[in-house]
């Protein structure tokens, strides 16, 4: 039983602690855990009472709940009206599928019906349809000929909004309807022809996600173009790397970046990086561009630099139509970069379906109906920048950008008053608001769900989440850059627990093997290939070998996460029943830091420069509550007199770490040792240093 006490300490007066001490304690003796739970989160905890209270009232009525088999107990349910209107159930009762268990194994065993039924419902727009279905290079069947994804990016009407956009301290949010971006993006396109770049040729994007960057995103693949997509926080050795892989012939990018008041370089970094011709944008520019020429006033042009770059108001094209160039399914739109096991990151080609991936798994499993706002700090540089752009306007959704922290209060305001129904986070940047509590009192109404990526999560930090919006579910999302979306994620038809994932995508499937190859609930995921999506080349690499090489089956893909299955847990009606999956990180050398996917041998070969460093390790640890990855670099020293400290070799593996790789990677610690562990092969046994830890 709960005592009034219990409930005092968590910051509340005595009568109202009375009051709900009360009604828990009437509940407790009357109902199940679940149902109890559903009435406490639905009609008595607010946004405004303290999250230790929540914590509280969940812990105390999921007291008897069986963690070590079934993982943290729900904490959202669906009513009947999440149900009826899922676009999930929209696909159910077109296919008088029953059961939501049901549907998945249809999307899995009926594959080429099911792609071609969400290019169908997504109206994806041909310029010429096969009368046959063809095979693409994933190996999925569908009626697509030549088309232009950029062409199903505008199809909501003409004056529906597109973007609302804010930048940081500037509380006034700017629009552009569909209409005005599609203008832009024409300029955008007509400038690149201006400038004489062809279909296929690669341009480079290296700037914050705002209004504009989206415009030139979608400009450069309706030329028949290929985005380069580049993180703003890399480092010029970074960059150089991304622009010779990609083999791009010019690059976007801004002048400074504002962050907290200070102006951090970006050009420069573009510059020091040996960029080809650059067009610059100026972070000072915050006139709409889509109905003006160009920004007014000296101050808000960017200064440039070198021979040959222009400002972003030379370059913008006064013409503003544009006919889409007719590309081929599989002809790449967009080089993104993920790391594996080698310094050399992956760049991995999307092409004109891959965002087909996108919005399916955003109008699925986040549930986006026409109107809907979604938020995702994000960049173009990461795979979320792209699929932001694609499953936001392909469903006819709103594009909520905020330029600048996201981990302030400002941030939590801007969500407010854009309305935001849908918002993607990383768990680092929970685990920040949380601790702050700098969100305490807002209003986010609006919000039907959240959606984690990028790292694995905590159960009470995404609990302290869905109790920012008055109870709204988590839709848990991991995939790839190389999937073109998620495999494994939640539904809104669901029950959701904190940090739990509950189905494979719809239209893929997995299986868990353990290292002898043999089936297990607690493995690494192999995916089970075709599906729209999937990539089927890398620029840098073998695909085949990275893929598919010595996976203990035919036809199965290795994606390098581990994941343990568990039990339901849920205890609701049968057409809901979801398996819940935690993921549990990566089993091979590559990590994820602050959402941002990177392999060990590239902080590595960083790390090892620095003069008092023989060689280095780098692992990661996970805290023992769940949580992101946090970095550990084991050290081994040259000889020198005298020794550093370990915070003087820390703090220069940091300064290296930010200066050449990204300022985001932060160190935890350093362990000094005499020698790094090996095999018989001479390979460091970065698994045995992560175990010792």
């Amino acid at each position: 039983m709960l005592t009034v006490e219990q409930i005092i300490a968590c910051g509340l007066e005595k009568t109202e602690a009375l009051k709900i001490a009360q009604t828990v304690n009437r509940l407790l003796s009357t109902q199940a855990s679940t149902a109890c739970w559903y009435e406490l989160s639905r009609y008595i905890l607010t946004p405004q009472h303290p999250f230790a209270l929540h914590q509280l009232l969940y812990e105390t009525v999921y007291a008897d709940f069986d963690r070590a088999t079934s993982g943290p107990p729900p904490a959202w349910f669906p009513t009947d009206e999440d149900i009826s209107e899922a676009n999930i159930t929209r696909l159910m009762t077109e296919l008088s599928i029953k059961t939501y268990p049901e549907l998945h194994a249809w999307s899995v065993d009926n594959r080429d019906m099911f792609w071609q039924m969400m290019i169908d419902t997504l109206g994806i727009k041909t310029i010429a349809t096969n009368t046959e279905a063809q095979k693409d290079a994933t190996g999925t069947a569908t009626y697509l000929a030549k088309l232009n994804i950029v062409d199903s990016c505008f199809s909501a009407p003409h004056d529906a909004t597109a973007i609302i956009a804010q930048r940081e301290n500037d509380g006034n949010l700017v629009t552009l309807t569909y209409g005005e971006l599609e203008r832009l993006t024409n300029r955008v396109t007509n400038g690149l022809v201006d400038l004489g770049l062809k279909q296929g040729d690669a341009v480079a994007v290296d700037m914050p996600m705002n209004a504009e960057s989206v415009a030139i995103y979608l400009g450069i693949v309706k030329a028949g173009c290929v985005v380069v997509g580049i993180a703003d926080s890399f480092a010029p050795d970074e960059i150089a790397t991304r622009l010779r892989i990609g083999k791009a012939k010019a690059i976007f990018t801004q002048d400074y970046i504002n962050r907290t008041g200070k102006r951090l370089p970006l050009y420069d970094k573009v510059i020091a990086a040996n960029a080809p011709k650059a067009i610059v944008f100026s972070a000072a520019c915050r006139l709409n561009l889509a109905t003006e020429k160009s920004c007014e006033g000296s101050d808000t042009v960017a200064q440039v630099q070198r021979e040959g770059d222009i400002t972003w108001n030379d370059f913008l094209s006064d013409t503003e139509t544009f006919t889409a160039i007719p590309c081929d399914p599989d002809a790449h739109t967009n080089i993104l970069f993920s790391s594996g096991t080698t310094g050399e990151p992956k760049a991995i080609p999307w092409t004109h379906t891959t965002p087909i991936k996108c919005a399916a798994d955003a109008y699925l499993h986040h549930d986006i109906h026409p109107g809907n706002v979604l938020a995702w700090y994000t960049n173009l540089g990461w795979m979320m920048g792209p699929w932001l752009i694609y499953a936001s306007l392909i469903n006819k959704a709103t594009i909520a950008l905020y330029d600048g922290v996201p981990t302030g209060r400002e941030f939590g305001v801007f969500v407010q008053n854009a309305k935001v129904t849908m918002l993607g986070v990383v768990p680092t940047l929970v685990r920040a608001w949380k601790n702050t509590d700098c969100l305490q009192g807002l209003d986010w109404h609006a919000i039907r769900a959240f959606s984690s990526t990028g790292e694995c999560s905590n159960p009470d930090e995404m609990l302290y989440l869905m109790s920012l919006a008055g109870y709204r579910p988590v839709i848990e999302y991991c995939g790839g850059t190389e999937i073109g979306g998620g495999y494994v994620t939640g539904t809104r038809v669901q029950p959701a627990a904190p940090s739990m994932f509950t189905t494979p995508a719809l239209g893929l499937n997995f299986s868990l093997f353990d290292e002898n190859g043999e089936p297990t609930r607690n493995g690494e995921v192999f995916i089970s290939p075709p599906s729209l999506g999937l990539s089927t080349t890398l620029l840098n690499a073998d695909h085949n070998e990275v893929y598919f090489d010595g996976t203990p089956g035919p036809n199965l893909r290795r994606h390098g996460d581990a994941i343990e299955q568990l039990g339901n847990g849920f205890d609701t009606e049968p057409w809901l029943e979801g398996v819940k999956y935690r993921v549990l990180g990566r089993v091979d050398d590559t990590m994820n830091l602050s959402g941002i996917k990177v392999s060990s041998a590239e902080i590595e070969e960083i790390l090892n420069a620095v003069s008092e460093i023989q060689e280095t390790a780098a692992v990661t640890v996970s805290p023992k509550d769940g949580g992101p990855s946090q970095l550990v670099i084991y050290a081994v020293l040259t000889a020198s007199e005298p020794d550093p400290t370990k915070q003087e070799i820390h703090d220069a593996l940091q300064a290296e770490l930010s200066q050449h790789l990204n300022p985001l990677f932060r160190i935890r610690d350093v362990v000094i040792v005499d020698a790094l562990p090996r095999t018989a092969s001479n390979k460091v046994m970065r698994r045995l240093l992560r175990d010792r830890l």
